[in-house]
């Protein structure tokens, strides 16, 4: 299946939202000394593995997409983690 950029769109979006979530969720159970960065890298990964999931389905793979869809990837993924950064770092 080709992935359109529409497509791609829909899955960030849900993406944002479930890492948003997440982050939430795993601040407010926030424990031991790794703290506020150990959290930002669970994330991270978890950003990573849940966009190939949602590829997977799609019968796709980031390997997969064109260089453009990447750059968008990285792009959506630095605003994330930077405004829940930003959200709980205060």
């Amino acid at each position: 299946m080709v992935l359109t950029v529409k497509m791609l769109d829909e899955i960030l979006d849900n993406l944002d939202t479930h890492i948003e979530k997440l982050a939430r969720e795993s601040f407010e159970n926030l424990e031991g000394p790794g703290g506020f960065e150990e959290n930002i890298v669970f994330l991270q990964n978890q950003f990573d593995i849940r966009l190939e999931n949602r590829l997977a389905v799609k019968n796709s793979s980031i390997h997969h997409l064109e260089s453009g869809m990447k750059n968008k990837i990285i792009q959506r993924k630095q605003l994330i983690i930077n405004k829940i950064s930003k959200q709980y770092r205060n």
